[in-house]
């Protein structure tokens, strides 16, 4: 995953024509450490898309203009509006995440 560290990047980012999925995380957050553990397979398995990481405390106006209120968050975005978004409450395990992908993106 390719780490987005300002907004300027951010915003150049979600102007995608193909959908790019975004982790929102923090260095303190345990369950953003935990899925760093069991995450690689799913985005193989989706290598079709780009993935980024955004740290939601060193951007946090990105984390608030997309209502991210926990973390880790996955969301999808395509020419500039977000399509999807998986709170974290429901992003726990990877059968969550690997739901969440198959419906949003097919």
């Amino acid at each position: 995953m390719q780490k987005i560290n300002d907004m300027n990047a951010f915003k150049s980012v979600i102007q995608s024509d193909s959908p790019v999925i975004i982790k929102f995380e923090a260095g303190w957050c345990p369950d953003c450490r935990a899925m760093d553990m069991w995450i690689d397979p799913i985005v193989e398995k989706y290598n079709a898309y780009q993935w980024y990481t955004v740290n939601r405390d060193e951007l946090e106006e990105a984390a608030i203009e997309n209502d991210v209120m926990g973390i880790p968050s996955l969301l999808i975005f395509k020419n500039g509006q977000k399509l999807h978004h998986l709170h974290s409450a429901h992003a726990k395990s990877p059968e969550q995440v690997e739901s969440y992908l198959s419906e949003s993106l097919g």
